[in-house]
């Protein structure tokens, strides 16, 4: 299992060097965006000492930071509890990213032309520090109510869609992340992690997608599909479900070409209109 993130989000705000007032600045607000970060899909409200523990800050320094957020409209007090929760300031910068994503617009249709065949969900998705944020999620309409939809998070290292945005990488860029990730691993860990990673870089050149059986979570079987924008920007496709939905031989030879094939529309759409 991969080492918690909140050791990591300490250690990357306590890395700037506080040797200037904007470099302190900065390190103020790298602090208030891992309380931000410190808020899970389906938690209604966490109080100062969860949020302490999980972004590695002293309580006094969560209290200061949270009273700021607040009146800024990042973050609501609940009445009753006195636990902190994430405020409409958050809707509204979401709903202007999303609102503002070409790529995410476009992959809609094809994104729905695969659920329907599969009836699974199929999705498009991002980068954001060390996991994938799906940024839109299509779905069968007689399909079951889908566990991945718009915000799930997904480890790179181990789903289909992280590592099919690991292959889409600059080679430079990718060997950064990867130290990166390696560091969340302990020693003895890594090298099959590692060994599977290769093993989807081999798939996707060889046929444009990978698949991921039970890696990232033992009743999820999945397939991904690296995306690359006409300005630079790589996103990655998915699609999956349980073994009882799906299995491996229709991922490898009706599901995963398909969703290879949408990937390269994607990209070649946008390289056209470049």
């Amino acid at each position: 299992m991969a080492r918690l993130t909140a050791v990591e989000r300490k250690t990357s705000t306590d890395t700037l060097e506080a040797s200037s007032d904007d470099v302190r600045l900065v390190q103020a607000v790298a602090r208030g965006l891992s309380v931000l970060r410190a808020f899970k899909p389906g938690e209604n409200s966490l109080s100062n000492s969860e949020l302490a523990e999980r972004t590695g800050l002293s309580k006094p320094t969560i209290s200061r930071l949270s009273q700021t957020l607040v009146a800024l409209g990042y973050l609501s007090i609940v009445p009753r509890t006195g636990h902190y929760q994430l405020g409409a300031g958050i809707v509204a910068l979401c709903h202007s990213l999303l609102a503002g994503m070409p790529h995410r617009i476009a992959a809609r249709p094809v994104l729905q032309e695969i659920a329907d065949f599969s009836r699974l969900p199929a999705s498009v998705g991002m980068r954001d520090q060390l996991v994938m944020l799906t940024i839109e999620t299509a779905h069968h309409p007689q399909m079951r109510p889908a566990r991945f939809d718009l915000g799930s998070r997904l480890p790179i290292e181990t789903s289909a869609m992280g590592r099919a945005y690991l292959f889409a990488l600059a080679e430079d860029e990718r060997e950064a992340m990867l130290r990166r990730i390696r560091l969340q691993w302990p020693r003895s860990e890594w090298r099959g992690v590692r060994a599977r990673i290769d093993t989807a870089f081999e798939s996707i050149a060889k046929r444009g997608f990978c698949v991921s059986l039970g890696d990232r979570q033992p009743d999820v079987y999945a397939v991904g599909a690296p995306v690359v924008t006409a300005d630079g920007a790589v996103l990655a496709f998915n699609c999956g479900g349980m073994p009882s939905e799906v299995t491996a031989a229709q991922l490898e030879n009706e599901i995963g070409p398909r969703l290879a094939r949408a990937a390269r529309q994607i990209s070649m759409e946008a390289a056209g209109g470049a």
